[in-house]
């Protein structure tokens, strides 16, 4: 299809009936239920938005930042590991990892604006934003630079998809390269802007920039079994295998890596008693929510990756949506654990309880809305394997 200049190589059948056609197997059909109902709900989620404002969230003064931001944080490292893995072949490559960069890019596309899709609606004035981030720009603002970056980077993957339909693999390369490098620099400064969170003892410091980067690219490795799991209905071909169980090794790694940063992180909290650092992380280490993150996220995919050292593709699929669920655990528990401790500790009337633990659960309102993200990105992942070939063409890249 040509627009001006651009020539976009869409499949020669994608029409709104090709949208509409698919295998109605069980899998597809639930697919399809789950994908509207989460888009009804989405439409729900914003009525009442649109209505109540940001009374419809259960946000309050003492706990500002709620399931929104959790969920876009989710979407935002889903892209930025979604590259990671598409840059492997085209970027650094690997040939083995060539068959799953266009469908990687596409899915770092895909996830980076269902996370826009989501915060747009925590944000209160979304255009007005938009205007000043470019008149009046905050240089010295963590949330500045991750607004903008993330801006940069969206645009740079889109250029490089492009390039990947048009098999132009030179300048694939420079954009996706460059696309690579500001997306782990948006990255690892999404996680400054709680690593700067000086009043907040539990977040502050150099560990979550370095943290977002290496989940990151755990997470990039759950959705690429899981993508290709679908593409080929968990029959993978010989060559498929072949990357799949080369991405296990590598995940059983930065699993590993990934325990032990966690389990140094609480050591080093809980050490000495600091106030305000050992209580709540002794509090987390007692949740559910973290406990679920651990086994889900952690343990149970690392215990059968070494099992067979990752040469059950079929089983490590499995692993992978056990993961991904841990994932979002860990998104909410670095939401929810930041603003744990109240910051006014004091009695300010007299017969007022002593402040503790700052209570939050989501609205209504709000899981719409991150639910809605989800279907959201289904859609769009569904409509760009109906218009693009994902797949790595035969006899070349």
């Amino acid at each position: 299809m040509k627009i001006g200049f651009l020539n976009i190589p869409l499949k020669e059948d994608f029409s709104i009936k090709s949208l509409l056609s698919f295998e109605k197997t069980p899998t597809n059909m639930l697919l399809l239920v789950i994908t509207m109902g989460l888009l009804a709900v989405f439409a729900v989620g914003i009525v009442s938005f649109l209505l109540h404002g940001h009374h419809a969230y259960a946000v309050t003064r003492e706990h500002p930042w709620g399931l929104l931001l959790a969920v876009y944080i989710f979407f935002v490292v889903s892209s930025t590991g979604l590259c990671i893995i598409g840059s492997l072949g085209d970027v650094f490559g690997f040939e083995d990892y060539m068959l799953i960069s266009k469908r990687a890019i596409f899915g770092s596309i895909v996830t980076i604006l269902a996370g826009f899709a989501v915060i747009v609606f925590e944000i209160g004035h979304p255009v007005t934003m938009l205007i000043y981030n470019v008149l009046s720009p905050g240089l010295t603002s963590a949330i500045w630079w991750m607004g903008t970056l993330y801006g940069m980077y969206l645009t740079f993957m889109i250029v490089e998809f492009y390039f990947l339909l048009n098999g132009d693999m030179k300048k694939a390369k420079i954009f996706g390269l460059t696309g690579l490098l500001i997306g782990l620099a948006a990255h690892s400064n999404l996680g400054s802007v709680f690593g700067f969170l000086n009043a907040r003892e539990i977040s502050q410091g150099v560990f979550y920039p370095t943290y977002f980067i290496l989940t990151a690219f755990i997470t990039g490795v759950y959705l690429a079994f899981i993508l290709m799991g679908f593409r080929y209905k968990l029959d993978f071909p010989e060559k498929v295998k072949t990357m799949l169980v080369g991405l296990a090794k590598i995940q059983g790694l930065l699993l590993s890596i990934l325990i032990f940063f966690v389990t140094w992180k609480m050591l080093t909290d809980i050490y000495g008693g600091v106030p305000h650092k050992s209580d709540v992380a002794l509090h987390i280490l007692g949740s559910w929510t973290f406990q679920a993150e651990v086994l889900l996220a952690m343990f149970i995919p690392l215990f059968l990756i070494l099992k067979d050292m990752g040469k059950n593709p079929v089983t490590l699929f499995w692993a992978s949506l056990s993961g991904m669920v841990g994932i979002f655990f860990m998104r909410y528990n670095l939401v929810h654990d930041t603003q744990l401790q109240p910051m006014m500790e004091l009695k300010t009337t007299e017969y007022q309880l002593v402040p503790t633990w700052v209570e939050y659960f989501p609205s209504t309102t709000e899981m719409a809305i991150s639910l809605g993200g989800v279907g959201l990105a289904l859609l769009m992942y569904y409509v760009g394997t109906k218009a693009f070939n994902l797949d790595e063409e035969e006899g070349g890249h």
